[in-house]
């Protein structure tokens, strides 16, 4: 894969490939501090859950450059400030919590004074980043064995290296195949509001030469029924103890169709996306976000400016409707206790 999501600039800065600008170009730019990050996950700049939780672990790192002589509480009284400011910036996700907890206790654990603790998280974020490509690869060879030669696959959304550190997770094994040779074609969902299926994964995808096909949301049932589909990879921003899991509005439908035309479908994703603390979906909190998503693309009005629109980024899919879980640590299936 030839497509990187984020880096650290030359100055320690959080470098960020700008996705609300794909497909028409590639801009990458410099988050020079926590409110910059924040605003980037905020307005889709950055998105997908692993993604998240590693850009803001490491602007927490560009927020402190500047407190390193700052007495050692002063200097933790502000990475807690900065943490809890980025901690609001999209709820579903359990990745940005449980990346920014990491980073403060490895702020908290850390000995010496302040430039030693901020080397200490500058460590710990890159450590962050460089596991969870790592974990995406693991996802892959999970799942590899789900995609034989010849195999059509469908997925919704962007669960790719555009929301990972690594080469994605819903994508993982589709790269992972690819790279053996194998004949391997992704049916991409446009998936609206704000299409990162058209825009995002259909673009990724062909950076990277795999054949895909873009098709309007609706289609999956009716591709579905004609037995183009083998199987169906979607990615997750919170999976519950029970195995109910969050993702991308419209995956719920996915897997109705999926389990009523016999078509398996996996949810993919690192084991820090389970939240074993949500006993199942009802309790994941749902973002919802502004009505303009759905009323405006592109800058021009697709429906009546005044017209009441509800528009939740996601939804819950029962465990019932998952054929299996991959993760980092293979696969596996619920209940999901600590620790697993």
């Amino acid at each position: 894969m030839s497509v990187q999501s984020v880096t650290w600039s030359p100055t320690g800065a959080v470098r960020v490939l700008d996705q609300r600008l794909l497909p028409e170009t590639a801009v990458y730019r410099d988050l020079e501090d926590a409110d910059a990050v924040a605003e980037a996950i905020r307005t889709l700049q950055v998105r997908g859950a692993p993604l998240i939780g590693i850009v803001a672990a490491m602007g927490l790192v560009a927020e402190l450059r500047g407190a390193r002589t700052l007495p050692r509480d002063a200097f933790l009284e502000r990475l807690t400030t900065a943490a809890e400011r980025l901690g609001t910036t999209r709820p579903t996700a359990i990745n940005l919590r449980w990346a920014l907890q990491r980073m403060s206790d490895a702020a908290r654990t850390a000995r010496g004074d302040s430039g030693a603790v901020w080397e200490r998280l500058r460590a710990e974020a890159t450590a962050i980043w460089e596991e969870d490509r790592g974990m995406c690869r693991r996802i892959g060879e999970a799942g590899l064995a789900l995609l034989p030669d010849g195999a059509n696959v469908l997925t919704h959304c962007n669960a790719g290296a555009l929301a990972t550190g690594g080469i994605g997770t819903a994508l993982a094994p589709v790269y992972l195949a690819y790279d053996a040779g194998r004949r391997v074609h992704v049916f991409v969902d446009e998936t609206r509001p704000v299409l990162q299926g058209a825009r995002l994964t259909a673009w990724e995808l062909g950076q990277a030469g795999v054949p895909c096909t873009l098709i309007a949301d609706g289609v999956a049932g009716s591709l579905m029924r004609a037995a183009r589909i083998d199987v169906v990879l979607v990615g997750a921003d919170r999976i519950a103890g029970n195995g109910d899991f969050a993702n991308k509005i419209g995956t719920y439908g996915l897997a109705v169709l999926a389990r009523h035309h016999g078509v398996p479908l996996y949810c993919c994703a690192p084991s820090s996306t389970i939240d074993p603390a949500i006993p199942d979906g009802d309790a994941i909190p749902i973002e919802v976000r502004s009505a303009d998503e759905l009323r405006v693309m592109a800058g021009r009005p697709i429906a009546p400016a005044n017209v009441t629109a509800f528009n939740p980024a996601f939804d819950v899919t029962p465990a019932r409707y998952v054929s299996g879980y991959l993760t980092d640590r293979g696969a596996v299936q619920p209940p999901f206790a600590p620790g697993r």
